[in-house]
């Protein structure tokens, strides 16, 4: 694949970023888009490796990665976007957010830098919207069943695309002013510019899926309602509770969820109103981050975009290693050190560190009392827990704290009572080998189901769910 020993002629090239004092100054996306001279270098560095790791291993969604890498490389740009598209519904986005679990199971990674792959799949969807090659290809013919996905989030938009392509009339419904779910609200723009999602919005829209925003299924209409009007229901509402820390001074003003937090400033950016009252801002203040993982790196990018006087990120895991360790061998996803452009536009960073109280001051929060802590192994079948280092107690300021520790499931969903749906024991909708729920017809996608994870793994789940969809109505068709 690719060109001939082309990992050795050529070496990795990262796309590279924006000016740091450029985009503080801004909430547009970060990162530069490589020339096509960059991509078919990179494309060409895809070797001829036998057994492809990053499709067969890496990619939740199977992308079909050596056959685009040579077909860039040979400029057929239309067959690329052909494959490209046969197993993922939306490479703008995850060519944008994927922390692409292909490239450290790519091959040529073993002895040398792994492909770029995550910029050749962008630099292919962007070519295809770029050159007209992507337009609306709506359905020549639909089927009676009518569908209602509920949440417009990457699982659910995957499940309406998929199913409206299978011909089958979809109607997705949200109760955000906006489509999109988290790609609409959840991620900053200096990662994914909504007129990103905007566009493929459109081009669904043209391609037959029923948008209705602004609607809380399960308050506005009923569960009989969409019983009464829909053959079938997929629930893809996510993973919507946050972890919360529940330490002395919790309720101390001036302590946010993240969500929160990034929610707002995206409504503020897409020009959407907001209650003045509730305003969150970073500006002037000392802000800490508690969670060290990707959430937690956005709150830090926003704060810093608001004009935060300092940020401080606090982690309660180890440091982790520069190179990949020995429990998470090549073709695995390493646990390694890596810092986001968040965290090269200013901020610090702390790790093996847990917050232990809240100090207010007028009700509203000033500091905070932390400790070190180790990790420590108490018994051999046992996973490690931290514990506090006597002795290491520390103060950090602080006017503003963002909570990004991630989410524990779905949470109290109206939907989740008035079906009656089972759960497992981690709160997460209960769903059998077919994504079906313990109700007939209704089906679950993503990290409703699943717990938090990553988008491309929710692309992947949206998309097997319409599949079982199908089946399921197939089935039915036959019985009558």
């Amino acid at each position: 694949m690719g060109k001939a020993a082309g990992f050795l002629e050529y070496n990795r090239k990262e796309p590279g970023y924006r000016p740091r004092d450029e985009r503080l100054r801004d909430h547009k996306a970060v990162e530069f888009e490589p020339s096509e001279k960059e991509i078919y270098q990179q494309a060409a560095r895809c070797m001829d490796c036998g057994i492809p790791f990053c499709h067969g291993y890496g990619c939740p969604v199977s992308n079909v990665i050596p056959e685009f890498n040579d077909l860039v490389y040979r400029n057929h740009w239309q067959e690329a976007l052909d494959i490209l598209l046969s197993t993922n519904n939306f490479p703008e986005f995850t060519g944008r957010l994927c922390p692409a679990p292909c490239e450290t199971a790519c091959v040529t990674g073993i002895h040398t830098d792994p492909v770029t792959i995550r910029q050749i799949e962008l630099a292919i969807i962007e070519k295809g919207f770029e050159n007209g090659l992507i337009h609306p290809n709506p359905p020549l013919k639909y089927c009676n069943e009518k569908i209602a996905v509920i949440g417009s989030g990457p699982a659910g938009l995957a499940a309406a695309d998929t199913l409206n392509k299978a011909g089958f009339r979809v109607a997705l419904f949200d109760k955000a002013e906006n489509p999109g779910g988290l790609l609409q609200y959840g991620i900053p723009d200096f990662k994914l510019e909504k007129h990103i999602v905007a566009r493929r919005i459109n081009l669904m829209k043209k391609e037959g899926v029923m948008f209705e925003t602004g609607i809380h299924v399960g308050t506005d209409i009923s569960l009989r309602y969409l019983t009464r009007h829909f053959n079938a229901i997929c629930l893809a509402c996510g993973a919507r509770k946050p972890r919360d820390l529940q330490i002395p001074g919790r309720n101390l003003a001036g302590i946010f969820f993240a969500m929160d937090f990034l929610v707002q400033q995206n409504k503020i950016n897409s020009g959407e109103i907001i209650n003045p009252f509730e305003a969150i801002s970073a500006k002037d203040k000392s802000v800490i981050v508690i969670g060290g993982g990707d959430t937690g790196s956005d709150c830090v990018g926003t704060a810093l975009r608001q004009g935060a006087k300092n940020v401080c990120q606090l982690e309660i895991l180890p440091k982790p290693s520069l190179k990949r360790p020995g429990q998470t061998p090549w073709p695995m996803w390493p646990q390694i050190f890596r810092e986001s452009h968040a965290h090269k536009e200013g901020g610090e960073r702390r790790w093996s560190v847990t917050t232990t109280s809240f100090i207010g001051k007028n009700r509203m929060v000033k500091k905070l009392l932390c400790a070190e802590v180790e990790w420590v192994t108490e018994s051999e079948n046992d996973p490690p827990v931290p514990k506090e280092k006597p002795g290491t107690g520390f103060e950090l300021s602080a006017d503003l704290v963002i909570l990004a520790m991630g989410f524990e499931g779905p949470g109290n969903n109206k939907l989740i009572e008035n079906f009656g749906l089972a759960l497992d024991k981690r709160g997460n909708v209960k769903s059998d080998q077919n994504q079906m729920t313990s109700v007939e017809g209704v089906f679950v996608a993503g990290d409703m189901t699943t717990a938090q994870s990553l988008i491309v793994r929710a692309i992947t789940s949206g998309r097997r769910a319409a599949k079982e969809v199908v089946s399921f109505l197939n089935k039915k068709r036959k019985q009558i």
